[in-house]
C-alpha cells in the first residue's frame, strides 16, 4: 500500500472539516491512548484567552529561543502552509514527516469513531502534534487552545503552565453569556499543581484565582456535566466523576425497568441518568448526609426527573426484596490513602464520600451483605469500586452468596467496577 502523500494528507485532514466544532475531550484523549499519550511526555505552556494567544506564542517562544531553548509551537492559522500550525525554533514540520504522521493517525480516528464519534479536523492535528512534539522531545511547547479552553482537544494535554491572556465576549454561543461564563471556561485549562499566568482583570480575575487557588472547576462554575445531565455541584456532596458513568452503561444494559435504588446517592448523578435513560417504574435515591440530598432535590427539580430521596444510612429505609436493581458508588479510600491526599482535594470533597476505613471495603462489604436483603432474587448489583482492590471486593461477593461476580474496566482500562447477580438463597 502507497505512503500517503503531503497533498493526500492535507485533504484527509481538512476533510473532517465537515465534522464541524464539537467541543469535548472524549475523542481526542482516546486518540493519544492510542498513539501511547504522546503528550504525557511534552512540558510547556497552554495558551488561553480572548485576544492575543498568537502574539503570547510569538514572544514568549522568541524570549526561549534566544535563551538556547528549543521551542515548539502551534501558530494558527497559518498564512502560507498547513504545516505552520507544527514548528519547532520557527521551522515548520516537513511535508513527508506530515504526511507519515497523519497516516499514523487517520486508521486510529478510525477504530475510535466507532464508541466515541468522528473526531474534528482540530481534534486528529492535536493527535498529530502530540505525536510530533514527544519524537521531536523539544524543551518546552506553547500550545494555543482553539476554542475557550474547558473542552478544546488541547485541554487533553497538561503541561504545567497555564496562561490566559485576557477574557472577553467571544464565542458566546459555546462559551456563555457573560464575562465570568467565559471565564470559567478557559480557566478550566489550569490544572491543580500548575503555574498559572492572566491579563485577566475585573470580574474575569476573581474567577481565574479561584481555580488557581485550587478550587474544583466544577464549583468555580457550580455545575458539571454527567452523561447526558447538567448537574449542579458543591462542597455538599462528591464531584461527579467521568468514570462513574460507566456504572449506569453496565446497569442499563442488563436492566432496564422495575425499580432501582441509587445508595449513597451525593449529588444525584446515577439516579437521575438511570432515570433519565431508562424505563424503571420507580427510582429511588438514598444517602445519610441531609446535605448530599438537599443537593440531590436540587438536581432533580431542576431536571423535572421522577427519582423518590429518602435519607438513611445504606440501605437501611428499604423493605426486603423491594428492589430489583441497586447502583452506588461508595467510599472506597483508605484512612492512610485518604490522610495522603492533596490538601486542596480534602478542602473541597466530604470526606464522608471517600473514606471506608482502615482497608478501603468497609461501605463495599456492607453495601454487599445489605443489599441482599432489599433486592430480589436475581436481582442486580453494580458497584464502583476502588481498581487497587477490585479483585478482593469481587471475592468478597462470591463469599457472601454472589452469583455471576465480575469484575469490569471503565474508559481507561483500570478495573472499576463489581457487577453481580442476588443468588436465590437468602
Amino acid at each position: 500500500m502507497a505512503s500517503l502523500t503531503y497533498q493526500g494528507a492535507i485533504e484527509a485532514l481538512t476533510d473532517r472539516g465537515r465534522f464541524g466544532i464539537r467541543l469535548g475531550l472524549g475523542r481526542t484523549r482516546a486518540l493519544l491512548r492510542e498513539l501511547g499519550n504522546p503528550h504525557e511526555q511534552v512540558r510547556g505552556v497552554l495558551v488561553a484567552g480572548t485576544n492575543g494567544k498568537g502574539s503570547v506564542l510569538a514572544l514568549a517562544g522568541a524570549a526561549l529561543q534566544a535563551a538556547g531553548y528549543r521551542v515548539a509551537t502551534t501558530p494558527k492559522p497559518h498564512l502560507v502552509t498547513y504545516r505552520e500550525r507544527l514548528q519547532i525554533d520557527g521551522r515548520p514540520v516537513d511535508p513527508v514527516t506530515f504526511a507519515r504522521l497523519v497516516e499514523e493517525v487517520l486508521p486510529i480516528a478510525e477504530r475510535i469513531s466507532r464508541r466515541h464519534g468522528d473526531p474534528t479536523e482540530f481534534e486528529l492535528l492535536t493527535a498529530v502534534v502530540f505525536r510530533w512534539f514527544a519524537e521531536e522531545q523539544p524543551d518546552v511547547a506553547l500550545v494555543e487552545v482553539g476554542l475557550g479552553g474547558r473542552l478544546d482537544a488541547t485541554n487533553a494535554w497538561d503541561g504545567g503552565v497555564a496562561a490566559i491572556t485576557n477574557v472577553a465576549l467571544d464565542h458566546m454561543e459555546q462559551l456563555g453569556p457573560t464575562v465570568e461564563a467565559i471565564a470559567r471556561e478557559k480557566a478550566a485549562i489550569i490544572e491543580r499543581g500548575d503555574v498559572a499566568v492572566t491579563g485577566a482583570t475585573g470580574s474575569a480575575l476573581a474567577v481565574v484565582r479561584r481555580r488557581a487557588g485550587g478550587e474544583p472547576l466544577s464549583h468555580v462554575a457550580g455545575r458539571t456535566g454527567f452523561r447526558t445531565l447538567i448537574l449542579r455541584t458543591d462542597r455538599r456532596a462528591l464531584i461527579p466523576r467521568p468514570e462513574t458513568e460507566g456504572l449506569v452503561d453496565l446497569l442499563l444494559g442488563r436492566i432496564r425497568t422495575g425499580r432501582v435504588l441509587d445508595v449513597g446517592t451525593g449529588a444525584g448523578c446515577l439516579a437521575l441518568s438511570l432515570a433519565a435513560e431508562g424505563d424503571f417504574d420507580l427510582v429511588t435515591a438514598v444517602d445519610a448526609s441531609a446535605e448530599a440530598l438537599s443537593l440531590a432535590r436540587e438536581n432533580r427539580d431542576a431536571l423535572g426527573l421522577p427519582v423518590a430521596l429518602i435519607r438513611g444510612d445504606l440501605c437501611g429505609p428499604l423493605g426486603a426484596h423491594s428492589m430489583d436493581a441497586v447502583i452506588s458508588n461508595p467510599p472506597y479510600l483508605t484512612e492512610r490513602e485518604y490522610a495522603e491526599l492533596d490538601p486542596s482535594v480534602k478542602a473541597w470533597e466530604p470526606a464522608q464520600a471517600l473514606v471506608s476505613g482502615p482497608d478501603g471495603l468497609h461501605a463495599t462489604v456492607r453495601l454487599l451483605r445489605e443489599t441482599r436483603e432489599v433486592l430480589r432474587p436475581g436481582g442486580w448489583l453494580a458497584v464502583e469500586v476502588d481498581c487497587t482492590r477490585a479483585g478482593e471486593a469481587a471475592a468478597r461477593a462470591e463469599s457472601l452468596g454472589w452469583m455471576d461476580v465480575a469484575i469490569h474496566a471503565d474508559l481507561f482500562g483500570r478495573e472499576r467496577y463489581l457487577l453481580a447477580r442476588r443468588s436465590a438463597q437468602s
